[in-house]
């Protein structure tokens, strides 16, 4: 199971953004993928499934929204995550676990429900706030159903919501408070609930499911990771090592062995978290722990959250201190973490650079995508002789890219178009890191080649 996700708050980020961020992982290393911005014409009106037999009619009247598909559509769209023109935004999905005692009750929809394949497409062009996208996702998870376990992330300009599968057709959901954060890895995640919450959304009959089956195991209050979620070793080894290590960077939580079943979900952080800090804790392999793959004394015991299966990280972030048309920024990296920079791409734009949006399926360096995966191929050989090379790439493309956008923000008011202005805007930003990306390149093979077998 794949992908990492990490919400944060508007009063626990650095510049009072709402964020939903979340790296998505796959199976094996490669598995193209592209940015692009879907626009009404090009949203389908009649929607059928590839995983499923699920089909509908979609509405007449969907918005325009960014996306992150695979670039290869044969097996689905897998849109991934996007922000709409109402600058709402979506992640789907956080692969998770369940137990056989939901599964039994409420078993997965295997022929005709919707997933990850679907969850983008189906919802992120026709919602207005994060609120909405919750309960429209519910509507759907209630009629047709799921065949997987998920977790999905909406925000707005001032909520974060995390919405969590359960079984084959009933749901919960949580508003991250203002001033939290959490890290979502792929296990079951929602801990204390509230049902007469207004910052709670859950199925009709799911407080009634409970008591009828005799699922909940505390005496007090409902945990829904106790009640629907899993204690098995991959948990132990596989997903819980990520939460202990993210929380022990932005802190607010106690100190638990990286095996815990107890982490806590929503933390107060003990500082202000920034963008930067979001995409370091994603490339993260347990550094300065005995845990790092590379070099420490227990290295691969845990799964890292950065790895070559990584195929492309976002983060959304609705900002809340500039004009409406500027807010929404689509963060992307493609490919392992560790050897990636994310570009603060603006959404509100015209197309997609093509160095993001032409992804092809074969090998092609002109890709980010393959230009990215051909640095993480390479300095993976030599990880601690080039570290520093690779993370002054990354500084130096999150810098320049930073200063173009504050150049940008100032100039968008005066532009007779804007959406055209960012468009070029956002190719600029594309270019710096494309470039910089290749110039990495020629110092990853210059590093090589003395170490190379073939010598005499």
């Amino acid at each position: 199971m794949p992908c990492t996700t990490i919400l944060v708050g508007k009063k626990a980020s650095l510049n009072g953004s709402t964020i939903i961020a979340r790296q998505e992982d796959y199976g094996q290393a490669l598995n193209p993928q592209r940015f692009v911005l879907v626009t009404p014409d090009q949203q389908p009106r009649k929607y059928a499934s590839k995983t499923t037999s699920f089909k509908c009619t979609l509405p007449d009247n969907p918005l325009r929204y960014t996306s992150d598909p695979d670039a290869d559509p044969a097996y689905g769209v897998f849109g991934a995550a996007g922000i709409n023109e109402a600058n709402v935004a979506m992640t789907a999905t956080e692969t998770s676990t369940t137990n056989s005692r939901i599964l039994g009750i409420d078993p997965y929809n295997e022929e005709s429900g919707i997933g990850e394949e679907d969850f983008v497409t189906l919802i992120l062009p026709y919602i207005h706030s994060a609120r909405e996208g919750v309960q429209q996702l519910g509507n759907l998870l209630a009629t047709a159903g799921t065949y997987e376990s998920n977790g999905i992330a909406f925000s707005d300009q001032n909520e974060v919501w995390y919405v969590e599968t359960i079984g084959g057709h009933h749901w919960a959901a949580i508003r991250i408070p203002d001033d939290c954060y959490v890290i979502a890895p792929n296990r079951f995640n929602i801990t204390a609930f509230d049902f007469n919450s207004v910052d709670t959304m859950a199925s009709p009959d799911l407080q009634a499911l409970i008591e009828k089956y005799h699922l909940n195991p505390d005496q007090n209050g409902y945990n829904l990771r106790h009640i629907f979620g899993s204690t098995t070793m991959q948990d132990a080894r596989y997903n819980n090592p990520r939460t202990w290590y993210v929380q022990k960077l932005f802190g607010g939580a106690p100190m638990t062995d990286p095996t815990s079943m107890d982490q806590p979900f929503c933390c107060h952080p003990n500082h202000l978290i920034a963008v930067e800090e979001i995409k370091q804790a994603l490339s993260s392999h347990y550094q300065n722990t005995v845990y790092d793959p590379y070099g420490g004394t227990s290295g691969k015991q845990f799964r890292p959250i950065a790895l070559n299966r990584n195929l492309e990280l976002h983060i959304l972030e609705i900002r809340s201190q500039v004009l409406a048309s500027l807010a929404a920024i689509h963060w992307l990296a493609f490919g392992p973490n560790t050897f990636n920079a994310v570009v603060p791409f603006y959404a509100n734009v015209l197309t997609t650079p093509a160095p993001y949006e032409k992804t092809s399926q074969q090998f092609d360096p002109t890709n980010m995508y393959w230009l990215t995966n051909t640095l993480a191929a390479l300095g993976d050989r030599r990880y601690q002789a080039v570290a520093g090379k690779v993370e002054a790439f990354e500084q130096t493309v999150v810098a320049k890219c930073r200063h173009r956008q504050l150049q940008a923000d100032r100039q968008a008011s005066i532009q007779a178009d804007i959406p055209a202005y960012l468009t070029r805007v956002n190719d600029e930003m594309a270019t710096i890191s494309q470039q910089a990306a290749i110039k990495l390149l020629g110092e990853l093979v210059k590093d090589a080649f003395p170490h190379e077998q073939l010598s005499y």
